[in-house]
């Protein structure tokens, strides 16, 4: 049977984009392709909703926060929607302070934005967090506690805060199959 058609065109400039963007670029201590982060976030995204322009959000949740992009270029590529998701995606850098000793004020920050986002950004969010703790269970499964040495920040509480508050913040998506492995990984690493 002939696969339905679809009309993918944004998402696939998307994809394009994205992986142009992340050219030649690691996934921090992976040893992999940047870009497979992204299109596992948009694979986690398809599970969720068929919206093409989240989709595209989810593809590109990482190129302004990661690369030279700018959300004024997304907003000229994809449109008004898909770059606001996409900043709000992006982490907010602190003047003045390293990653490190801005790790906490940034992470409640974000966590507390996301909690009070629309749907739509709590959706592309998941795609990314599940993304991410689906690693960090595996990595964990592997190495233990080694695996937070990766990170600015080492403390393995201060990630279970952090993924834990991420859980509360996505709680609107609880009925999704996404949320429920979130939380199911993060009771694993961390403990029930």
């Amino acid at each position: 049977m002939a696969n339905n058609p679809l009309d993918t065109s944004l998402l696939d400039r998307a994809i394009i984009f994205a992986v142009k963007a992340h050219a030649g670029t690691e996934r921090r201590g992976k040893g992999f392709p940047y870009i497979v982060h992204p299109m596992e976030a948009m694979e986690i995204v398809s599970t969720i909703t068929k919206d093409q322009e989240l989709l595209a959000a989810a593809a590109l949740h990482d190129t302004v926060e990661d690369t030279s992009v700018t959300v004024g270029m997304i907003r000229e590529e994809f449109g008004d929607r898909v770059a606001s998701i996409v900043e709000a995606e992006s982490d907010k850098r602190i003047e003045g302070l390293s990653e490190e000793d801005s790790w906490y004020a940034r992470k409640k920050a974000a966590m507390d934005h996301l909690a009070n986002s629309s749907r739509d950004v709590k959706i592309v969010a998941m795609g990314d967090k599940l993304s991410n703790m689906r690693a960090i269970a595996r990595d964990y499964q592997q190495v233990g506690d080694k695996l937070w040495n990766l990170f600015h920040v080492k403390d393995r509480k201060a990630h279970e805060w952090r993924y834990r508050g991420l859980a509360d913040a996505l709680r609107e998506l609880e009925d999704t199959f996404a949320f429920k492995e979130f939380e199911s990984l993060v009771n694993q690493v961390f403990g029930d």
